[in-house]
């Protein structure tokens, strides 16, 4: 078989240029230490291995976003945490302010520090995370979502939203929790309805007003406010909003008065006269709650013997211990956040070694092997180089001669 001198010229050109991308893949494989870096070097293992690469991608996109969930809880659970001791602080003074030893003066200096609890827990309702939001505003965390009004009651601006975060394949974790549902929805102590008490001369007090039966609670036919009047030590009526009016009789103290669905009850032993109105009222401000102990005790050196003194102090107190309580919860509810964040770091360190020890396999150069593979393909490159060489240059006068 004849060989042309064009086909030797293209058969060793592309022989050597073959030879030469080899040695140059080997000695970027070399380089890098990477055996698969494109799908030309292996095609079933470059698919393989950008699976890996994908899940390890979204660890790390996950790792980020725990990072943030665990910042934001921790900074919830420290609030709240201070929040439940200055809710404490406050219940000791009023404890203290309840001592019928102390002064008008003393009773002022009180009074002054329960005011600054105010301004404390106002302080934490406007937490700020690290990137300048408000932890408590729901989404609108440009704005302070609590602002104090001139009679000391507080304004909620913020909304109900939950900002969540994904921290694992199915798993979303909440990064805040809305003020409403932290500072403005403590349940109200006594049930249902919250009193007001137009004469006490008793010192009776609600102990319990709630919704019992709902089939026949109708607050159209019988619309709040509901207005209780004892006529004896065994009689009273009931007025609501429509002017209805229910009549009890035989009524013995600590007994519960049922009507349309409600049930009340009372402590004490009421006397003719006695007055109060009930209206609706499920959950009570951690705010409002804050006020009224102010309120009380800047009016305690004045009320006297007023036996209405004790009946909201005791109403109160029993409110702060709730409040306390619902704080509590709130907390509670971060530090299981926090828990579950935890078992999913956990989670993805173990997948994150078990992806990059598969990756590893793949991807990862033998050097040992590498640089076997790489001295032979020189030697055979230089072989070829050598052989064009002295191949090309022959002719008939080489043999003539």
């Amino acid at each position: 078989m004849r060989v042309s001198t064009a086909q030797f010229y293209n058969q060793s050109g592309m022989r050597m240029s073959n030879q030469q991308s080899s040695v140059n893949d080997q000695m970027s494989n070399l380089s890098s230490g990477k055996r698969v870096e494109t799908a030309k070097d292996d095609a079933m293992a470059y698919s393989t291995l950008a699976g890996y690469k994908n899940d390890l991608a979204n660890i790390e996109k996950y790792q980020r976003n725990i990072t943030q969930v665990e910042n934001h809880n921790s900074l919830i659970d420290t609030s709240l945490a201070n929040a439940e001791g200055i809710m404490n602080e406050l219940k000791d003074l009023m404890i203290q302010a309840n001592n019928g030893v102390y002064s008008a003066d003393d009773l002022a200096s009180i009074d002054q520090q329960a005011s600054q609890s105010l301004q404390q827990i106002l302080d934490i309702a406007n937490t700020k995370d690290e990137t300048g939001g408000y932890v408590f505003a729901g989404y609108q965390i440009d704005d302070a979502p609590f602002v104090l009004q001139t009679d000391n009651s507080v304004d909620y601006r913020g909304d109900n939203g939950v900002r969540e975060l994904q921290i694992a394949k199915n798993v979303s974790m909440a990064s805040n929790q809305s003020g409403e549902h932290v500072f403005q929805k403590v349940p109200n102590a006594i049930g249902d309805f919250s009193a007001t008490y137009n004469t006490n001369n008793s010192g009776i007090g609600v102990e319990r007003a709630v919704v019992a039966d709902a089939s026949v609670y109708d607050s159209t036919a019988n619309p709040a406010n509901f207005t209780f009047e004892f006529i004896s030590a065994t009689e009273l009526t009931i007025t609501d909003g429509a002017s209805n009016v229910t009549s009890i009789t035989g009524y013995t103290p600590g007994q519960t008065i049922a009507f349309n669905g409600i049930e009340v009850k009372l402590n004490g032993n009421p006397l003719p006269g006695d007055k109060f109105t009930l209206k609706p009222e499920q959950d009570i401000s951690v705010f409002d709650n804050i006020k009224s102990a102010i309120d009380w005790i800047a009016n305690k050196a004045s009320a006297g013997d007023d036996p209405q003194v004790q009946v909201d102090f005791n109403q109160i107190i029993e409110q702060l211990s709730d409040s306390m309580n619902y704080l509590t919860s709130r907390r509670a509810e971060s530090g299981i956040n926090l828990q579950v964040i935890d078992r999913q770091k956990s989670n993805h360190l173990d997948t994150e070694l078990y992806l990059s020890s598969g990756r590893s396999s793949i991807e990862d150069l033998d050097f040992a092997k590498a640089i076997s593979v790489f001295e032979q393909s020189q030697v055979a490159l230089q072989a070829a180089q050598q052989t064009f060489t002295q191949v090309q240059g022959l002719n008939l006068f080489n043999y003539i001669r």
